[in-house]
């Protein structure tokens, strides 16, 4: 009998409930929904369950509060942890949110022993490198979605300011996720036209900025929240092109060994992304100053790591 693919979804709040969601209505595979808050993962997969004879998705959804219900998960995605609030910089969550993730870390490790692992929690690159030390997973089995949010927030305001398709515009974002993050406006492009060429250099560094403080400037409308239609697509992406062996390019919070001249970290680069996880790292030629932007941004995960122990 074929076997559907499983993932779980760790963290039933937002972004984990609408990750179930996109999983279910692609029909990329079965979801378990698992949170501590008992009725809610239940409660949430009950209704989506409920929204299939509506869309017509066939795939098979359930709520837990354990991680028994999890065994033999092809991809785990970790939402789990405290979102930020107004005024709230990502390193204030660093220490209550490793807490979290090691946690959760060990349950997936003890069921889910041959799955991947993708983690959207913040901050992001530490929570990574956290999984994959407490995982001992192999690096290729251990990433961090963050590259994939905010290249799509480039994405999105270059189709804004050129007035043109989203589909036509590609972004690149390397670096930690966070204020220090480095879009690279010279492999962003429009149709394959560099960006560089089509919009003047003070537009292209408001862009820029308005990247960089993306996850920031949603917390400081919603007052009560945080992004999670765009961070919870991001991931599924990831998981479709391992799921599906797509091959896709892209960036993504891996565990570096001497790429870019950064080692034992994990920071946002592009990757290739298939059936055994992290395939390939692709190294880019960067100029000084977006070297030095990417060596900055490794500094700001370093000195969370360092905060860890880990």
């Amino acid at each position: 009998m074929l076997r559907r693919n499983k993932v779980t979804v760790v963290g039933a709040g937002n972004i984990g409930a609408t990750c179930a969601h996109w999983i279910a209505a692609k029909e990329l595979a079965d979801v378990v929904l698992v949170d501590i808050i008992e009725g809610t993962p239940q409660g949430k997969s009950l209704d989506l369950m409920q929204a299939a004879p509506i869309d017509g998705f066939d795939v098979k959804l359930v709520g837990a509060n354990s991680y028994e219900e999890t065994k033999d998960s092809d991809i785990v995605i970790i939402t789990a942890g405290l979102a930020r609030k107004p005024g709230m910089s990502r390193d204030d969550l660093l220490k209550t949110n490793a807490d979290i993730v090691g946690g959760v870390t060990d349950e997936i490790a003890k069921y889910s022993p041959d799955a991947f692992i993708i983690v959207v929690s913040n901050p992001l690159d530490a929570m990574a490198q956290l999984a994959f030390r407490r995982s001992g997973f192999p690096k290729n089995r251990v990433m961090g979605m963050a590259g994939v949010l905010d290249s799509a927030r480039m994405r999105c305001f270059l189709a804004e300011a050129l007035d043109v398709s989203v589909e036509d515009v590609t972004a690149f974002v390397l670096g930690g996720h966070g204020d220090t993050m480095v879009p690279l406006p010279r492999y962003s492009t429009c149709a394959g036209i560099p960006i560089t060429e089509l919009l003047p250099a003070e537009k292209i560094e408001e862009i820029n900025k308005r990247t960089a403080n993306g996850g920031a400037e949603i917390v400081g409308l919603l007052k009560t929240g945080s992004a999670y239609y765009a961070p919870s697509l991001g991931a599924v992406e990831m998981a479709a092109s391992i799921l599906k062996d797509k091959k896709r390019i892209l960036p993504c919070a891996v565990y570096l060994e001497g790429e870019y001249g950064i080692n034992n970290l994990f920071v946002g680069v592009p990757v290739k992304l298939g059936k055994n996880g992290v395939e390939q790292i692709i190294e880019i030629s960067l100029t000084n100053e977006e070297r030095a932007a990417l060596q900055k941004s490794a500094g700001a995960v370093q000195e969370l790591i360092d905060v860890l122990g880990i």
